[in-house]
């Protein structure tokens, strides 16, 4: 079985931005040994047993050889579970077992389960986002986050339920899946109203800064004893807001993204 040192790109989680990672892994002879290198976390140094399981379940070899991984650049801090698939579609590409070509122009992210299913990751948006600006022209990912992701234009969006179709896809036995953005969830609808603005009485001078900070899009500091209505007025701010543009409910379902609250099945937070 040839060796050789294998390149793909997956990307970390910054704030509400991306940042690409390169997943340089290297296979030698020698004794077995798997290690990862360029600042990982628990959940990361945590992905050789579950990647080394699930190359296995998916009915590939694992190779029983000197495995390193470098996440470049090694001064970032890399967290998450979403480096499994990057790690073992490299490991792949390095034993030979899999060609270049499935990684070429492309990012992976993804969290592998032992039998070598595909589980949801955080922060898809912001990674779509991302590496369409840095010029990659596909995203790798988990089939459950596709919706969220195909949000960002101009990218194509591959959805995977597991590394076996993966491997399938690379050898050939089945085309790469395309997420069809026509057949996308709808936004979801606005929660209910916990308070209507106009169900509260007195306090017409906070009323009134409220209407104006809505208008205008400022900020506002509520400050006063306990049982002024601070909580009652800032529960019926929602209701007079105008709704959200495009580009400010991408914006918010960013967050949403990030924070792994995104509701299955509704991608765009309005």
């Amino acid at each position: 079985m040839p060796f050789m040192l294998a390149k793909v790109f997956g990307c970390a989680l910054t704030g509400l931005t991306g940042e690409p990672v390169s997943v340089e892994v290297d296979i030698a002879s020698g004794l077995p040994a798997f290690n990862i290198v360029g600042l990982p976390d628990a959940a990361v140094s945590e992905a050789k047993e579950r990647v080394r399981a699930a190359i296995r379940n998916a009915g590939a070899t694992f190779p029983p050889k000197r495995i390193t991984v470098n996440l470049a650049p090694g001064d970032l801090r890399k967290e998450g579970t979403g480096y499994d698939l990057p790690i073992a579609v490299g490991i792949l590409i390095a034993s030979g077992q899999m060609p270049a070509e499935i990684a070429a122009g492309s990012v992976l992210v993804g969290e592998l389960a032992l039998n070598g299913d595909l589980r949801h990751v955080q922060g898809a948006l912001p990674i779509a986002a991302t590496i369409r600006d840095l010029g990659f022209r596909r995203l790798l990912l988990p089939a459950v986050d596709a919706p969220e992701a195909a949000l960002v234009d101009a990218l194509e969006i591959a959805p995977f339920e597991s590394l076996a179709d993966v491997i399938a896809v690379a050898a050939g036995q089945a085309p790469l899946p395309q997420y069809d953005r026509a057949a996308a969830p709808p936004p979801a609808a606005a929660p209910p109203l916990e308070v209507d603005f106009r169900e509260i009485r007195g306090q017409e001078h906070v009323k009134r800064a409220l209407e104006v900070a809505a208008t205008g899009g400022h900020n506002v500091l509520l400050s006063g004893p306990p049982g002024a209505g601070k909580t009652l007025l800032a529960r019926a701010l929602p209701g007079i807001m105008p709704p959200l543009s495009n580009a400010e409910a991408l914006s918010v379902t960013k967050i949403y993204s990030v924070s792994g609250t995104v509701r299955p099945g509704h991608a765009l937070m309005r």
